[in-house]
């Protein structure tokens, strides 16, 4: 007879109350969601609302006894499984994110920075716990039966950290990461990250802290170097699999993940056994998947497994995180320690990062800049100091003070930064940066601005007409579409990669229409959080020939106000130039009704059609349709009224005979232009039509 045991019995310890883990589970995402969205609102990375969420429904608030109420003790074992899962897979994320090739052409300028900015916070930071052990009064925040160098090397280490996916979305939600500045921060921080995870685990193996299983003697950990190469030169390569089968499945197929996951758990494991930390290994694996040629990839990926450990897994650690810090526990003796790791920690990382990059002749506000970023510390530095408690290198009251720091240096890089890098400068080095993009070479350039809803196929071929034939030339259309919503610890960049990717692919259309008619056609496309001033600058750095632009586009007063050529307003309705249908164009005796008659003349050659012009206008028109005529183009008389659409003086319109206008243009000329010589303009190509 066989008999059922329960699980109660089968597995000794404390017995877990599911429902109660799911109703704390459901507790702890809604206030994290909130606190995140909350501070937000007021230009906070929404990681750092997480993290007070849980510090405030730990003791520091609640106090001991009803912190203790609402999350049982007898529960937390359970929670601290979830916690820790949700740290391996936020660490897999992060070497996932981390793309060394930020650091090409900027590497000197990285390793500068990047070492400097924790040479000397780490020195500082070896003071700091010497200065702490050898004072009477802050001699207890040393954990007893813990030798000094294993505390201030953790010291060090711990003031040494950058927080690269806080720092990547604060980069991403001012737009930075466009920049050459934002580059250069994401190079750094992407070196300092290697080093510092390094660092910290040689800080651990040098300090004689195990894995806390001894499933190894001492030894073990010197597994850690082998373990590593080989990681690197076996199976990285071997890895070149997972882009070869994704691109043959062409999606992220179960097989396919499933490879990773077990991937990840095992270099997990690996580096938790041989004694240095389970967060090594799945840092370690997410940095060897292959990067080249495998974007794709390597987003669904995060799509698959960043949400769940953001959303679910990590608001936990956030949680526990907060039950370790009693902020009511810190006395007045504690005031200056707090100020002094305050101080340790933004000096050191600051004016390393500083002299670093000043080293490298980088101007002073970029050099500012790079300080104050560096100096994001966020989620990473939570993880840091929670494997210092955990390793018994850290008391209590000192992971408060260091909880509080991570919590400030996150806090202050935002608004700091509007000081030494305004949103002005950011939109107009993002212009300098796609200036650069499209080359130094001398051409005839069109800009037009597109329209999400259309095909643009209109406007791109008013920008060809507009440059009558001038080589070399090109037409940049700019897709600058609003920025949603600002990207918090869960959105992933590659997200924003792929919305940018989505709007490339939408312009593929003009591209190949411009390979058609012999003008190359280049898109700048990304989201924008202010779309009228970034469109403004790319005008004034790109100096175009011509802007071609749609009348219900909500940037065309700004954008209108600022350029220096002539321009095209194309009518909001316009749909296609109708086959075959004559240019008519209204007129006015002033310089915007020149450029009306000259973009009128460009488009009726280009489309080997009539040109219409009003026949009462006195000596000036007769003069211009004479030397129209002269040239080649094919002048009649208007078949309808003038059109007035009232979007000018000078209105161009295409339309088939008698029908309503398909196509309607208005047109203004140049600032302070001087009346057009119709004789000598340039048309471009006659397109074989000839004169009647």
């Amino acid at each position: 007879m066989s008999h059922v045991i329960p699980l109660a019995a089968a597995v000794p310890g404390p017995v877990v109350d599911f429902s109660v883990i799911l109703a704390l589970l459901a507790l702890i995402i809604v206030v994290a969601k909130a606190a995140g969205v909350l501070v937000s609102k007021i230009g906070v990375p929404p990681v750092v609302g997480e993290i007070a969420a849980g510090v405030l429904l730990g003791p520091s608030l609640l106090g001991v006894e009803l912190s203790g109420d609402i999350f049982p003790v007898d529960q937390r074992g359970f929670l601290d499984i979830l916690a820790r899962m949700g740290l391996v897979l936020f660490m897999f994320v992060v070497g996932l994110e981390l793309d060394v090739s930020l650091v090409k052409g900027r590497g000197k300028v990285a390793g500068s920075v990047s070492v400097s900015s924790i040479v000397l916070p780490f020195t500082l930071g070896i003071g700091l716990a010497k200065l702490f052990v050898e004072t009477e009064a802050t001699a207890g925040l040393k954990p007893d039966g813990v030798d000094f160098w294993p505390f201030a090397l953790f010291m060090g280490a711990a003031m040494s950290i950058t927080a690269f996916p806080v720092l990547a979305r604060i980069l991403t939600d001012r737009r930075m990461h466009r920049t050459e500045t934002g580059g250069l921060a994401l190079a750094c921080a992407a070196t300092d990250d290697i080093i510092a995870w390094t660092l910290l685990a040689v800080v651990l193996a040098a300090s004689g802290i195990d894995g806390g299983h001894g499933h190894l003697p001492s030894w073990g950990i010197y597994l850690a170097v082998p373990f590593v190469l080989v990681a690197l030169f076996v199976i990285r390569p071997a890895l070149t699999w997972l882009t070869g089968a994704y691109k043959k499945a062409g999606e992220l197929t179960p097989t396919i993940l499933s490879v990773v996951l077990v991937g990840m758990l095992l270099f997990s494991a690996t580096t938790e056994v041989i004694g240095i930390h389970y967060i090594f290994g799945a840092f370690l694996f997410g940095a060897i998947i292959p990067h080249e040629n495998a974007a794709a990839l390597r987003h669904e990926i995060l799509v698959r497994l960043e949400q769940i450990s953001v959303l679910l897994l990590l608001p936990v650690f956030f949680l526990l995180s907060g039950l370790k810090v009693n902020i009511q526990g810190l006395g007045s003796e504690h005031v200056l320690p707090l100020l002094a790791i305050l101080a340790v920690a933004i000096i050191g990382k600051y004016v390393g990062a500083y002299v670093g990059a000043r080293l490298q002749k980088v101007p002073h506000w970029q050099a500012s800049s790079l300080g104050l970023l560096m100096n994001t510390r966020g989620l990473t530095e939570l993880i840091i100091l929670n494997v210092g408690l955990e390793k018994g290198l850290l008391s209590p009251e000192l992971f408060t003070m260091m909880v509080i720091m991570a919590l400030v240096t996150t806090v202050m890089t935002g608004p700091l930064l509007g000081f030494t890098y305004p949103q002005r400068r950011v939109a107009r080095d993002i212009a300098e940066a796609e200036r650069a993009a499209l080359g130094e070479e001398a051409v005839d350039r069109v800009l037009v601005l597109s329209r999400p809803v259309a095909d643009n196929k209109v406007p791109l071929e008013v920008a060809v007409a507009m440059l009558a034939g001038a080589r070399p030339a090109e037409i940049v259309v700019a897709d600058l579409q609003p920025q949603g919503r600002l990207l918090d610890l869960g959105s992933g960049l590659s997200g924003e990669l792929a919305e940018m990717a989505a709007a490339m692919e939408s312009q593929q259309v003009l591209i190949k229409r411009g390979e058609e008619l012999g003008v190359p056609v280049r898109v700048i496309a990304h989201p924008s959080a202010d779309v009228e001033q970034d469109l403004v600058e790319l005008v004034q750095v790109l100096a175009p020939q011509g802007l071609v632009v749609w009348s219900d586009d909500p940037s065309i007063e700004a954008v209108l106000a600022v350029v220096d050529c002539p321009s095209a307003v194309i009518a909001d309705g316009t749909e296609a130039f109708p086959e075959g249908a004559p240019v008519s164009v209204a007129w006015s005796a002033d310089t915007d009704g020149d450029a009306a008659v000259v973009l009128g003349a460009r488009l009726a050659l280009a489309r080997g059609v009539a040109l219409q012009l009003p026949t009462e206008g006195g000596r000036r028109l007769t003069t211009i349709r004479t030397a129209l005529e002269e040239r080649g183009v094919r002048v009649t008389e208007p078949s309808k009224p003038d059109p007035d659409s009232g979007l000018s003086a000078a209105v161009i319109d295409v339309a088939a005979h008698g029908a309503t206008p398909q196509a309607t243009i208005g047109a203004r000329s140049e600032p302070d232009a001087v009346p057009v010589d119709f004789a000598a303009v340039p048309l471009g190509e006659t397109a074989g039509v000839t004169a009647e």
